[in-house]
């Protein structure tokens, strides 16, 4: 893939080559997992590493600087940045563990954000990119922040991000929590930023819970049920043929 790097001023770039650089590295090895594994077979063509404002504001208008198209994946290594935007998650909310988590977000976990972007790119997930249909989107979602967490973080890691978000959740399902699983994404981009996350974090939790308590850790035997309902025609939702509509309320 390209690295591609879209910053303002000179000295923004040579401030994140090192972090650029190291990212690269990194996702280079988890790439190859996928090709191995998870049937990565198409890459994007390149990565633009850029500021958290040309991000959201002159690239797009998402209001968290990561995301992917079929063509390239927009980044912004900046951890400072990462720290701010993921402790505006609590939205004022009394969660001393989270708050401590967030303001020592490493380098690490930023870099979790870029593997998960990569991950889209998998053949095992069903819709392409320019697909209208969003029907089982929140397991896409959900299975792309659990493998590379599950696959690259260390088990403390993996279950201090996940305490995080298990905490935010139980703080917001009474607010945000009352439409379906299915209707991922309805809250997204009309509020504050918990509003956009709470489905993200839910649908990591049921993809969590599928792998690990209904498949004994087996990632491929879940996605062989989201393939069998899709061959079968999708005739009810992802959430009902797993079983799981009741799961996270």
């Amino acid at each position: 893939m390209k690295q591609i790097y879209a910053f303002e001023r000179e000295e923004e770039f040579v401030k994140y080559r090192d972090v650029t650089h190291r990212f690269g590295e990194k996702l280079s090895e988890y790439q190859a997992i996928l090709e191995q594994q998870y049937d990565l077979t198409e890459l994007p063509k390149g990565i633009l590493w850029t500021s958290e404002e040309l991000a959201t504001m002159f690239f797009s208008n998402i209001p968290i600087p990561a995301y992917t198209n079929k063509d390239l994946i927009y980044m912004s290594p900046d951890v400072k940045s990462w720290r701010r935007i993921l402790l505006s998650q609590l939205d004022g909310k009394d969660l001393p563990d989270v708050q401590e988590f967030y303001e020592n977000y490493s380098e690490n976990q930023v870099f979790i954000i870029l593997a998960h972007e990569l991950t889209h790119h998998s053949d095992l997930f069903l819709d392409e990119f320019d697909d209208e249909s969003e029907n089982g989107i929140w397991f896409e979602e959900g299975m792309c922040f659990y493998l590379p967490r599950k696959i690259l973080l260390s088990e403390k890691e993996f279950n201090e991000i996940t305490n995080a978000e298990i905490q935010l959740f139980e703080a917001f399902k009474d607010k945000y929590g009352k439409h379906s699983l299915e209707d991922f994404g309805s809250l997204s981009y009309q509020g504050s930023l918990s509003s956009i996350m709470f489905d993200y974090w839910r649908s990591y939790l049921s993809v969590k819970y599928l792998v690990e308590d209904r498949a004994n850790n087996n990632v491929k035997q879940v996605f062989n049920t989201y393939h069998q309902w899709d061959r079968e025609g999708r005739k009810v939702p992802l959430t009902e043929y797993f079983g799981i509509e009741s799961l996270l309320k």
